[in-house]
């Protein structure tokens, strides 16, 4: 029996600890250690139906013990190795939280004083002993350091669903595209690709799109990051994205206001989600990282779903001709074709156009313009002339005769839609 749930198992197994451990062959021995653990513990597991929980947990603890031995090799306290730097993920260190970022600006004795009470659930007369100090002095000291904390905290208590945004056109404001002589410029992206959003505490934008030639606004989107999250113990945060009037394969059943839940994750070199939920005609539903295809297919990308790339710049995968684009035949492609101006809304801006091609649906891609803060000023969908046949019966140059076209790889492409985010305005 063991065999045969191993053998079912095994590629969630894989899966989550390659999320977990960059070096691949430290990957596969703590895979194996953790399959020869499961073995020789199976006769404890009486519930066997519950041995894939069973079997990640084994997983997630010798994944902890590896982190820890690396913390003592590289000289690092155990007291300030968190269960956040334990779970750092498969392309990089996690992005601290603003909890930490802000005891950062504090004073020594404040965060010191903080630490002992909030981290190390310490009562005030044990403070007091530890710190040689009268515990009045404590009480008064730790007054101090929290209202210096509350002065220095960058997030202002929210709501529930208290979202306020600006709504952007009812239709899309006329925008010039001019390629520029200059060299691309590298730029740090750390928006999550397809919804603009950074997954950071404090983030929040709104994002429309409009579908062409008509140029009206059609599905239109609100997004807030509302809290920190763990998934399968890789950790991130919870977005909520409320969607207005979203296109049908987004729609959730035919909804017209669809409430989506990501959980996403900022590393130093990649951006990722790591989750996704919805309701659909009274059940909710989620799907995560673990999941396979039926994840990977709409909210994965990149080899093991590692995420986008965040420091981006030109690496000769796509090269762009004016309207004929050149595409290298690999999975997950995405490159940088050249520095331009994009004019819109009254104002200027310096760019790169990132060319996205197949990343997420086969015959699909995507031009993004990028300016030097990492933030998207324009996006804008095209299709292959025969996507989608069988369900539209024409091609998309009859569909949309007048929209503009590119070639890639000497195939034909048509503008469907754009993208904006309320960054522009």
């Amino acid at each position: 029996m063991f065999e045969k749930l191993l053998t079912e198992n095994y590629t969630v197994l894989e899966r989550f600890v390659k999320f977990k451990v960059s070096n691949k062959f430290d990957a596969e021995d703590i895979i194996q250690d953790t399959a020869l653990i499961a073995y020789r513990k199976f006769d404890l597991l009486r519930d066997k139906s519950a041995f894939k929980p069973w079997l990640l947990s084994i997983a997630r603890n010798r994944c902890t013990d590896y982190y820890r031995e690396k913390a003592r090799r590289l000289d690092i306290p155990l007291d300030s190795l968190t269960e956040s730097s334990i779970s750092v993920g498969r392309y990089g260190v996690a992005e601290n939280s603003v909890v930490h970022e802000t005891l950062d600006l504090l004073g020594d004795k404040d965060k010191q004083i903080l630490y002992l009470y909030f981290f190390k659930d310490l009562p005030l007369d044990l403070i007091a002993q530890r710190l040689d100090i009268p515990i009045g002095t404590v009480k008064s000291r730790l007054h101090y350091a929290k209202k210096s904390f509350k002065e220095k905290y960058p997030l202002a208590p929210t709501a529930k669903g208290a979202i306020n945004m600006k709504k952007l056109p009812e239709f899309m404001p006329e925008y010039k595209i001019r390629q520029l002589d200059a060299e691309p410029f590298p730029v740090r992206w750390e928006e999550i690709m397809g919804w603009f959003i950074v997954p950071r505490l404090g983030e929040k934008l709104s994002w429309a799109m409009y579908d062409f030639p008509e140029k009206k606004r059609t599905e239109y989107a609100e997004i807030e990051v509302v809290g920190r999250a763990e998934v399968h113990g890789i950790e991130g945060v919870e977005i909520v994205s409320v969607e207005y009037d979203p296109m049908e394969c987004n729609s959730a059943g035919g909804q017209k206001e669809v409430e989506r839940h990501l959980v996403a994750q900022l590393t130093d070199t990649h951006c990722r989600i790591l989750s996704e939920s919805h309701k659909e005609n009274g059940i909710k539903k989620y799907y995560t990282f673990l999941d396979g295809d039926p994840f990977l297919d709409n909210w994965g990308f990149g080899e093991n779903n590692c995420g986008n790339e965040v420091d981006i710049a030109p690496k000769g995968d796509i090269v762009r001709d004016n309207g004929v684009i050149t595409a290298k035949d690999k999975n997950f492609l995405l490159d940088v074709v050249g520095r331009y101006e994009v004019e819109i809304n009254g104002k200027c801006f310096d760019t790169v156009c990132v060319i996205d091609c197949y990343t997420y649906i086969e015959g699909a891609m995507s031009e993004q313009y990028i300016d030097k803060n990492g933030k998207t000023v324009l996006w804008r969908r095209f299709n292959r002339d025969d996507w989608a046949f069988d369900r539209y019966k024409k091609k998309w140059t009859e569909i949309l005769p007048d929209n503009e076209t590119l070639t890639v790889n000497g195939i034909t492409y048509v503008h469907w839609y754009d993208c904006l985010t309320d960054y522009i305005f």
